[in-house]
C-alpha cells in the first residue's frame, strides 16, 4: 500500500475547553498520512485514479474550522469525513498540534495522534 502525506498544514482555529480559546484562537499544525492502493494512478497518470490531496486538505481545513473542546473530537471528524468522501483510503494517521497551548507553562505544543483503518479492510 502506498502513502500520500500532507505535512504541516497550517490552520488558525478556536479549539479548547477554555472560553478564551474560543474567543482568541490558536495556531495549529496538522500532519496527515493516508494509505491507499495507488498502482493504477502510477500507470494512468490520472487524478481520478489517486487520492486527491487538494480534497484531503479541504477536509482538514473544513473540520478544523468547526470549534471543539477536544482535539480528539476534531481528529475523529476528519477521519470520518475522509473515509466517507474518499473510498480509496484504507487507513490513515493524523497528528494535530496546538502551538503554544495555554496550560500554564512553557510548552511548545500539545499533539494528538490517531491511527485508523477503514472498517472491514
Amino acid at each position: 500500500m502506498e502513502e500520500i502525506i500532507l505535512k504541516n498544514i497550517r490552520v488558525y482555529a478556536y479549539h479548547g475547553c477554555l472560553a478564551e480559546e474560543g474567543a482568541i484562537g490558536s495556531d495549529y499544525r496538522v500532519d496527515l498520512k493516508i494509505y491507499a492502493n495507488l498502482k493504477k494512478a502510477i500507470q494512468t497518470d490520472e487524478l481520478i485514479d489517486t487520492v486527491d490531496y487538494v480534497h484531503l486538505n479541504k477536509i482538514v481545513k473544513e473540520e478544523m474550522a468547526i470549534r471543539a473542546k477536544l482535539l480528539e473530537n476534531v481528529a475523529g471528524r476528519i477521519i470520518d469525513k475522509i473515509f466517507i468522501e474518499l473510498p480509496q483510503v484504507q487507513k490513515l494517521k493524523i497528528k494535530i498540534a496546538k502551538i503554544n497551548p495555554p496550560i500554564g507553562g512553557d510548552v511548545a505544543q500539545v499533539i494528538v495522534k490517531i491511527k485508523r483503518k477503514r472498517f472491514g479492510s
